[in-house]
């Protein structure tokens, strides 16, 4: 037996997402979010650098797993979206490695690894401003529109 609610909804693979500007990790028209902007890595992949302010750390110094954890997961997800996919994160397993520092310089990078149907498998890193990896993450994105 499988825990839950106990309310009946859709499932995520129903969802259509709409982007109104106010994500909180890429969204312009937000003004508490993240407002990162990924280029283009490579043929499958996204990358930002970003800072993260103080406002967002847990303890003295470091990130908060929760924003780390986000970081993961927008990489991951604007990688399908340069893929063409039009869907949502199913599914993320995270590793944290050492921790982030708040206000100092980090990569993150996102990549596609697998193509299956209306599934991608990603994954992603961020590492310090010396290449050191601090947190890595893989996932599931499910789209709909892929064939």
């Amino acid at each position: 037996m499988r825990a839950g609610c106990g309310a009946k909804g859709a499932l995520m693979s129903d969802l259509a997402p709409v982007d109104d500007g106010t994500c909180f990790a890429c969204g312009s028209d937000n003004p508490i979010g993240l407002h990162l902007r990924f280029e283009p890595d490579g043929d499958d992949g996204v990358h930002a650098r970003v800072s993260i302010p103080m406002q967002f750390q847990g303890w003295r110094g470091i990130l908060h797993g929760g924003i780390v954890m986000t970081l993961l997961d927008e990489a991951m997800a604007h990688a399908a979206l340069r893929a063409g996919a039009s869907g949502m994160t199913a599914s993320v397993n995270v590793r944290f490695r050492k921790p982030a520092p708040v206000d100092a310089p980090l990569e993150l990078r996102g990549r596609i690894t697998e193509r299956r149907r209306h599934v991608l498998t990603v994954e992603s890193t961020l590492c310090d401003a010396e290449g050191t990896l601090l947190c890595e993450a893989s996932g599931k994105f499910v789209d709909k529109g892929l064939s």
